[in-house]
């Protein structure tokens, strides 16, 4: 999906892409990041699982926690923080916002 540029955020999808309890993988600027639905609110963390760098948008949704398919690693969608290990490190997260039915982050 192409991102367009709009002050200072990065438009990533519609709100009807991003149905509730769907999560989806976008690369911005070599960042790939993670953007979740959760009852109608966004969040986005980095993709990579800090463990192992395991794919999390291949992962399972669990309300606000995305769960890594290779080792089980949990984290917070809406702080990026490791509820449940082996990982360690917490993910960055991404400023979400939505103008219109457009879904935007800020990557820095």
């Amino acid at each position: 999906m192409v991102a367009v540029k709009v002050e200072g955020y990065t438009r990533v999808a519609s709100v009807d892409e991003m149905p509730p309890g769907i999560m989806r993988k976008f690369d911005l600027g070599g960042k790939e990041v993670l953007l979740a639905n959760v009852d109608g609110k966004y969040f986005a963390i980095e993709n990579l699982c800090t463990h192992r760098g395991g794919p999390l948008d291949e992962g399972r949704l669990h309300h606000y926690e995305v769960e890594c398919p290779w080792h089980s690693s949990r984290f917070d969608l809406r702080t990026g923080q490791v509820t449940e290990g082996p990982a360690d490190i917490p993910e960055r997260s991404y400023e979400v916002i939505v103008e219109g039915s457009s879904i935007m982050l800020r990557v820095k």
